[in-house]
């Protein structure tokens, strides 16, 4: 099965699916946590602005959604935290992956930027960078997620969440 977890930066993707890969781990030691972060690291696809582009992120999605795949089809549990900014792959998504959950880290641009943890909002904002899903580079909202999680006000409690999801995506354990 693959969660995929969807949302602007520092909507608090990673530090969900951190906490769900180590409940979920408790019941399934088969299971990973798949970054887009950490990807676009492995790959040396983090230098220069050309791997934030439109075309630099889809590469860096393809790659992951392949990862993912492979991953699923060898029995694998994936956690997979990505912007996921291909409203077409997220719907391929339900195709390809023996079991489908999505979560949507809903967010204004506006609140993210009121908090920036990773600095990228308020020099998007002023002109200053360039690239950044929500300010230059579009980021349309998936259309149909198997749960929206308020992720505007104050940072949730992510180990209380991380339970949630796993009830609510049913049996993950088998």
């Amino acid at each position: 099965m693959v969660i995929w977890i969807v949302g602007l930066s520092g909507s608090g993707k990673t530090t969900l699916g951190r906490a769900l890969v180590q409940r979920w781990r408790a019941v399934a030691p088969n299971t990973v946590l798949v970054d887009g972060d950490e990807v676009r690291r492995l790959f040396s696809h983090d230098h220069g602005d050309h791997a934030y582009t439109l075309e630099g992120r889809r590469l860096n999605a393809e790659r992951i959604t392949a990862l993912c795949g492979w991953l699923d089809g060898q029995g694998i549990n994936v956690v997979c935290c990505i912007l996921s900014l291909f409203p077409e792959m997220r719907a391929d998504n339900r195709r390809r992956f023996s079991r489908y959950f999505e979560i949507y880290l809903k967010a204004s641009v506006e609140a993210l930027a009121a908090r920036d943890t990773k600095g990228l909002y308020g020099p998007a904002l002023r002109g200053e960078r360039m690239h950044v899903a929500g300010v230059d580079l579009p980021f349309p909202e998936p259309a149909s997620p198997d749960l929206v999680i308020d992720a505007a006000g104050p940072l949730p409690d992510f180990e209380a969440l991380a339970d949630k999801v796993l009830r609510t995506a049913g049996s993950l354990a088998s």
